[in-house]
């Protein structure tokens, strides 16, 4: 839209002056003159001119479709921290891999880093067809802007049809950075994907409106076709030693690499348990639990079982726990073994984050909560009953 004021219509009463919100309009001359960086054409004006002296005129905007015809094949970017490719990227190759089937195309992997041929093999047994890997000294480790440049260059030069990306720190800060370099949607956090079988367009699966509902996204006139996805949302493919696949190593001029950032140090985090994220099994508390005191029953059952000890929102927003722990769409995804719902409602925010489980053991007095309906085992009573005596039924059953 433009904005202009009509001379011959302007009496120059102020009252557009008046009335901008903005301060964008100044008289000279005894007529109103507009500064058009300051004015947002909000209106206001146009509504307290008497003589319709101010003119606000709508362009048909014009928006020309990129040509999609030539982008193919599905891409993973191969996260790796510390020269080791970190799980997450296996579980987006194996989902990539049903994806790749249904569009009849081929699954690559990026890889970015330094010395790291030794991980090459791991990557093709496990669903990449072929792997893109650019190696330097500078990006040994990440850092956002030399990873952006790259991603961008490789995405202009081959034109994959999807690229695929973990929802981790890493994964967050470099592909909505490439997003927009290369003018492409994004769909963060999805918790799931497939394919229109007509359209042949992905379906982007995330929980929306604070998790009450489940959006599926599409892009069908943008490529790549860009999702991020959380860890332990899928499961990798079993490794097939058999596999064979094609290694495109690139270079680039060294002005790409240059960061204005400069990475001091990496600490690695100190884990007090078993990490929440990598853990086999699992026991978590809600709103349920009353209070920080009683999270100690679950501690002690996590102990005799070697597991980690996870919360719900809930617990959390009531500060009984840390939100490290938290289990959820707006905390961590985690896949164990088996999960212990201990006093959780299993609101879909909740789901969200521990539906993969393999087996979900639910505890609530309430039978008609939620979580019961996706629970593999259900235990109806008073946690506080329940808890104490399972965690002396399995120290007995393990001393055996």
């Amino acid at each position: 839209m433009s904005i202009s004021i009509i001379i011959e219509k302007c009496t120059g009463c102020t009252l557009c002056v008046k009335v901008c919100p903005f301060d964008a309009i100044r008289m000279m001359d005894k007529k109103a003159l507009i500064d058009l960086h300051k004015c947002t054409i909000c209106g206001a004006c146009i509504d307290a001119c008497k003589f319709k002296a101010v003119l606000i005129e709508k362009t048909p905007a014009k928006c020309e479709l990129p040509d999609i015809k030539d982008y193919k094949g599905i891409w993973v970017f191969i996260e790796q921290k510390n020269g080791r490719v970190q799980s997450v990227s296996y579980e987006l190759l194996g989902k990539a891999g049903e994806l790749a089937k249904k569009l009849n195309c081929q699954v690559s992997g990026v890889l970015i880093g330094d010395k790291l041929e030794d991980q090459l093999d791991e990557l093709i047994f496990c669903g990449a067809d072929n792997i893109y890997l650019v190696q330097a000294p500078e990006l040994a480790n990440f850092q956002d802007e030399p990873y952006t440049n790259i991603l961008v260059e490789l995405v202009r030069k081959y034109k994959p049809e999807i690229l695929l990306c973990g929802a981790t720190n890493i994964g967050r800060s470099l592909i909505s950075r490439v997003a927009i370099n290369i003018k492409a949607g994004l769909t963060a956090d999805c918790t799931g994907l497939d394919i229109d079988p007509d359209k042949k367009i992905l379906l982007q699966t995330r929980p929306a409106f604070g998790g009450n509902i489940m959006a599926t996204i599409i892009s069908p006139n943008y490529r790549p076709q860009m999702a991020t996805v959380r860890h332990k949302v899928f499961t990798p493919c079993p490794a097939d030693k058999k596999r064979k696949g094609k290694i495109i190593k690139e270079s680039f001029d060294s002005a790409l690499y240059i960061s204005r950032t400069k990475l001091l140090d990496i600490v690695d985090e100190i884990e007090s348990t078993v990490n929440l994220s990598e853990a086999d099994i699992i026991v978590s508390g809600g709103r349920g639990m009353g209070n920080t005191e009683n999270f100690k029953l679950l501690e002690d059952l996590a102990h005799v079982l070697n597991a980690a000890v996870g919360s719900s929102r809930a617990a959390v927003d009531s500060g009984w726990m840390p939100y490290s722990h938290q289990v959820g769409q707006t905390g961590r995804t985690v896949g164990p073994k088996i999960y212990i719902a201990c006093g959780i409602s299993g609101q879909i925010q909740h789901l969200v984050g521990m539906q993969s489980s393999k087996i979900i053991i639910a505890i609530n007095k309430d039978p008609e909560a939620p979580i019961f309906k996706v629970a593999t085992y259900g235990i109806v009573g008073d946690l506080f009953q329940i808890v104490p005596a399972l965690t002396q039924a399995f120290k007995t059953a393990l001393r055996k």
